[in-house]
C-alpha cells in the first residue's frame, strides 16, 4: 500500500451502514470497490460525510471528481432546487460511482402542495426508487407550518427502502423540536437544516441543540452558506457528522447580448448564466476535512 493511503473496506462499510443503511453502502461498495484506496492525511481518518448539492449532471460529476462522498442531485438550485429530469437521474446513476440522493420538489415556493402536486411527488419518488438511487430528499408542510405527517408517511412508504431526508422545509416550521420528533416518528433518516437562519453558521446553536436532542435517532445535516472557510468551525461547534454544501460558482452566459430586450423568464437579469459545482472548491473542502 502506498504511503498516505488507506484501503479499509470494512471501515467504509460500517461508515455507510451507520448513516444511510444498506442501500447507500451497497451502491458504494459494488460500484467503487476498485477505488477503495483514497488519499488521506497520514495521521487522520476522515469521519465527516461530505454531501455536495449538485445543480445537474455536470455539477454532480464535478463534485465526484472533487472527492464528494455523496451527491444531492437537483435542478434550479438558485431557486432553492427542484426535481431533476428523469434523464439527469438515469445518467447520474450510470456515470457516478458514489451515492446519489435526489431532491424531489415539484416547484419553487412554499411547501404546501395541492393534490396534483402530491401525485407528481409520489410518481417522481417511485421513479427514483426504481432507478436504484441511494435516497430521496423530500418535505411537505401544512398551511400552519407543521409537518404534513399524512403525506410524509405516504412519501416514505413509496420511497423505502431508500434513505429519506427531510429537506429545508424544516426551517419554516414554528416549533423545530416538535417537528424533529414528528420526523423521527415517521422514520426519516436525516434533516437538512440551516438552523432556521439564513446560514448554518448563524443557526449553529439550534443545530447543536437539535443534534444533541436527537441522540442518534436522526441525523442532523447542516446546509446553507457552508464553505471551506467555515466548515470546521461549524463541525466543531455542533458535533455533527455530515455536512451539505454546493461549493459552486456562477458562470456568466455568452449567448445573449447584454442589452437584448428579450427575456425567457420573469427574472430581470441573470438568466443567461449557470451555477455549477466547482471541482477545485470541493477539493479544498475535502482537504480541510482530512487534515
Amino acid at each position: 500500500m502506498k504511503n498516505g493511503y488507506r484501503g479499509n473496506i470494512l471501515h467504509r462499510a460500517q461508515y455507510f451502514v451507520m448513516r444511510d443503511g444498506w442501500s447507500d453502502y451497497c451502491i458504494f461498495a459494488f460500484q467503487t470497490l476498485p477505488f477503495a484506496f483514497e488519499p488521506m492525511c497520514a495521521e487522520t481518518t476522515r469521519k465527516i460525510m461530505l454531501e455536495i448539492c449538485a445543480n445537474g449532471l455536470q455539477s454532480a460529476i464535478h463534485a465526484r471528481d472533487g472527492g464528494a462522498d455523496r451527491i444531492e442531485l437537483c435542478e434550479n438550485l438558485p431557486l432553492g432546487g427542484t426535481t431533476p429530469s428523469h434523464g439527469t437521474i438515469v445518467l447520474g446513476r450510470q456515470q457516478l460511482d458514489i451515492p446519489i440522493h435526489v431532491l424531489v420538489r415539484p416547484r419553487p415556493g412554499n411547501f404546501c402542495y395541492s393534490w396534483e402536486e402530491k401525485e407528481v411527488l409520489l410518481e417522481d419518488i417511485r421513479f427514483c426508487r426504481d432507478q436504484g438511487v441511494s435516497g430521496v430528499v423530500v418535505g411537505a408542510l401544512t398551511p400552519d407550518n407543521k409537518i404534513d405527517t399524512a403525506f410524509c408517511r405516504d412519501m416514505i412508504g413509496v420511497a423505502r427502502p431508500l434513505s429519506v431526508t427531510f429537506h429545508r422545509a424544516f426551517d419554516f416550521t414554528d416549533h423545530p423540536f416538535e417537528a424533529m420528533e414528528a420526523l423521527i416518528s415517521l422514520g426519516f433518516n436525516r434533516i437538512l437544516t440551516s438552523g432556521q437562519k439564513p446560514s448554518a453558521l448563524e443557526g449553529k446553536i439550534l443545530i447543536r441543540e437539535l443534534h444533541q436532542a436527537a441522540a442518534g435517532r436522526i441525523i442532523l445535516l447542516p446546509g446553507g452558506g457552508i464553505n471551506e472557510d467555515n466548515i470546521l468551525e461549524l463541525i466543531r461547534f455542533t458535533g455533527v457528522n455530515e455536512v451539505h454544501l454546493s461549493a459552486g460558482k456562477y458562470i456568466p452566459g455568452t449567448n445573449y447580448s447584454t442589452d437584448t430586450p428579450v427575456s425567457l423568464t420573469m427574472a430581470t437579469s441573470g438568466e443567461e448564466g449557470i451555477f455549477v459545482t466547482d471541482t477545485e472548491r470541493v477539493k479544498r473542502v475535502v482537504d480541510v476535512l482530512m487534515c
